[in-house]
């Protein structure tokens, strides 16, 4: 696990779980023991009941633990998300509070263990509205205890700044962070690996050495610890880069060693990638020099089915599935992602933008974390930004989505310096750059809160992008939210020329002819204006999957917007955005759509998409015709045909500049299912509770 080294121990076996009434007391769970019930992290509680997804109650998690008093050794529990407004007691003392539900914190519980068996005691209050999506509730993330020696590493207490100095090296600035009784004896060591193998060993630094050592308090959930940070630059020659296309990731390795004979004292294994980023106001984004488009999508915490409890296995399946569509960028929305979502972007070859905030001082719901901001808004911070400012992933800090206070009056331009300075402060030397991702860009206030950060999303404001670069050439203008097409997988309403928003089936037409009042009219349109504004950095479409809640234009349980749905099968708009973003020398495909099988004569829109360079129709062996597409501009990117229904076949033939065929798809009228097929994603499951299987069911006719 990156950032984890010795004496991590994951800490999500043998949990127990009550769900009570909003407002049961401490004393009232306690003799509830009998109602808890086996439950392994992590954990949503409400995924469980589909019908009562925003269900009021208090959730408690218990387990039992055993200590052994005077063994030297401080236990620390680190927490890596509660959803929300958590409470720890430890043998019925409270260890401290964490209240936003998607930051990570530590808990050190050391002082109130006792010798034998120990209860905690985790309470997790869930009231709604508390989001304007789907939050899930409880453990959802994992738990981690570290049992730390006298000398020890703090969790995410390492920073590594990496800057290009000539062709062929970087600088690699490293700040580590050591707790305990920390002496002229303590050494920290740094290694660099690759794929398993030590690269070279760039140095150490003698914590005696107090010209190399600074001391500082550093807060934790509960109380405070003491540390002392050591410094060391050094430099690496001929790197492997890591970029989308070969992203090469290196294992920095820190070493503690303690005493006179230098024992081993502690480890942390950090990934990091060597890269460069350069963004211009007028040319866009470089990774390495190369000039990128960012081909992005929001997305937002859940999995579908499994709720907000995590896996990184059906996580690594989205990625999969979004690299598939030519996705290269994705964006947290709206809040801190799990790590281990960051380390597989970073293995994967996505740049991340990472999302604080939904809200700030003013709420957006009842019982958001608006009640909390002013105290806890500090805190964190430091904990996002110290979670993921190492990644080669990073490509952005936001510090919040379409915020009330930006707009409503001069104070959120305050609160914007405010966030900018607690970024700052942990990641100093700018891994990253800071952005607002904002729907109010008209708007004065908005605009001189992007002003402050210069780096400006804008949800929905393409219209905005060259009237606001000629007034602010120093601006960095991108797409941080984009489309808000609505589709059902599989459903069409003809005909495509009427726009049908809703209907009585409740589903929204995937023909192309369903939008809302404030997104795009279509997903080419999205393309289109990204193409014709050579200085953006590119687009975060929303969404990439469809999540739960949000159920624009009915009152159902999940979203239309993503290009893919809860379950993981494309839709139609997946393969136009892929027809745009990949690369017909490499993966050339053809998508033709809707299916064949209707009312005989009924008049039928039929559309297909390629990355090619035209298309050719034929129905039952007749061609249609042949249609040009014009990739540049995203000028014309889907080619049409009405023709009526008749019995039989459809196939649609996609062409290269030369005029030779190279991909072709062909659909069939069907008769009543017959058989049921089932696949399985992977043969082979791992036996450690974390992997996990997808399953997908067909049913097929007499003929296949």
């Amino acid at each position: 696990m990156n950032k984890k080294g010795k004496d991590w121990n994951l800490f999500n076996e043998d949990w127990t779980f009550w769900k009570s009434p909003v407002g049961t007391t401490l004393k009232e769970a306690q003799d509830s023991r009998e109602k808890f019930a086996p439950v392994e992290l992590p954990h949503d509680w409400l995924i469980y009941d589909t019908k009562n997804l925003y269900e009021d109650g208090f959730g408690w998690y218990r387990k039992v633990i055993n200590h052994r008093a005077n063994d030297g050794q401080r236990k620390q529990l680190y927490f890596e998300g509660v959803y929300m407004n958590s409470t720890l007691y430890v043998n019925g003392e409270k260890a401290g509070d964490w209240k936003y539900g998607y930051s990570s914190f530590v808990m050190d519980i050391t002082d109130l263990l006792k010798e034998g068996e120990n209860e905690l005691l985790m309470l997790v209050r869930h009231q709604s509205p508390n989001s304007r999506w789907y939050s899930g509730a409880g453990i959802y993330r994992d738990v981690w205890l570290k049992e730390c020696a006298e000398q020890y590493l703090p969790i995410n207490g390492t920073y590594v700044h990496i800057e290009k100095e000539s062709d062929d090296s970087f600088r690699v600035e490293i700040e580590t962070e050591v707790a305990g009784s920390v002496n002229e004896n303590t050494v920290c060591e740094y290694e660099l690996w690759y794929q398993g193998r030590i690269v070279r060993k760039l140095g150490q630094i003698c914590l005696g050495d107090r010209e190399k050592t600074e001391a500082i308090v550093k807060r934790l959930a509960c109380g405070e610890e003491m540390v002392r940070k050591v410094s060391l630059t050094t430099t690496v020659t001929n790197p492997k880069l890591w970029s989308i296309e070969e992203p090469n990731c290196y294992t920095l390795k820190v070493v503690l060693k303690c005493n006179e004979q230098l024992e081993f004292c502690d480890l942390q294994e950090i990934t990091i990638g060597f890269r460069t980023m350069v963004f211009d106001p007028n040319e866009g984004f470089f990774l390495n020099d190369k000039h990128i488009k960012i081909q992005g999508v929001c997305e937002h915490h859940d999995l579908g089915c499994l709720g907000a409890a995590f896996n990184k296995e059906a996580l690594r399946r989205k990625f999969t599935v979004l690299r598939q569509m030519g996705v290269n960028g994705l964006r947290t929305s709206h809040n801190m992602p799990a790590e281990a979502f960051m380390d597989l972007a970073d293995e994967m070859g996505f740049v991340v933008m990472t999302e604080a905030f939904d809200m700030w001082e003013r709420p957006k719901t009842r019982f958001d974390y608006a009640r909390f901001f002013i105290e806890w808004a500090e805190r964190d911070v430091e904990s996002w930004v110290r979670s993921d400012r190492n990644h080669p992933c990073l490509l952005f800090w936001s510090i919040g989505n379409e915020i009330y206070d930006t707009h409503a009056d001069a104070h959120g331009e305050e609160i914007t310096k405010r966030l900018l300075g607690y970024v700052k402060q942990s990641d100093p030397k700018g891994n990253a750059p800071v952005t607002i991702a904002s729907n109010y860009m008209p708007w004065e206030g908005a605009r001189n809160c992007a002003d402050i950060v210069k780096y400006a999303g804008y949800n929905y404001g393409e219209k905005c992008y060259h009237e606001q670069h000629k007034e602010h050439p120093d601006w960095i203008i991108y797409g941080s939210e984009t489309a808000s097409v609505v589709a059902s997988r599989g459903i069409y309403h003809f005909p495509l020329a009427q726009s049908i928003l809703s209907d009585e089936d409740e589903q929204c037409s995937a023909l192309g002819n369903s939008s809302t009042s404030w997104g795009a009219d279509c997903i080419e349109q999205c393309l289109m204006y990204e193409e014709k504004a050579p200085f953006s950095l590119g687009q975060f479409l929303w969404t990439g999957f469809d999540y739960i809640g949000e159920p624009t234009p009915y009152h159902t349980k999940n979203s239309y917007f993503g290009q893919i749905d809860t379950a993981g099968f494309p839709k139609d708009s997946f393969y136009v955005l892929k027809a745009q973003w990949t690369d017909v020398n490499t993966a050339p495909f053809v998508h033709l759509f809707p299916y064949w099988d209707h009312n005989p004569g009924q008049l039928i829109d039929l559309r297909a998409t390629s990355n090619g360079e035209s298309i050719e129709l034929f129905v039952n062996g007749t061609s249609m015709g042949r249609q040009k597409l014009i990739h540049k501009d995203a000028e014309k990117m889907l080619a049409d045909w009405q023709v009526p229904y008749v019995p039989g076949s459809v196939v649609a033939v996609a062409y290269d500049a030369q005029g030779r065929e190279i991909a072709r798809e062909e659909h069939h009228s069907f008769k009543d299912s017959r058989k049921i097929v089932i696949s399985a994603n992977k043969q082979v499951l791992r036996a450690d509770n974390k992997d996990v299987c997808f399953i997908t069911i067909e049913t097929v006719d007499e003929d296949g």
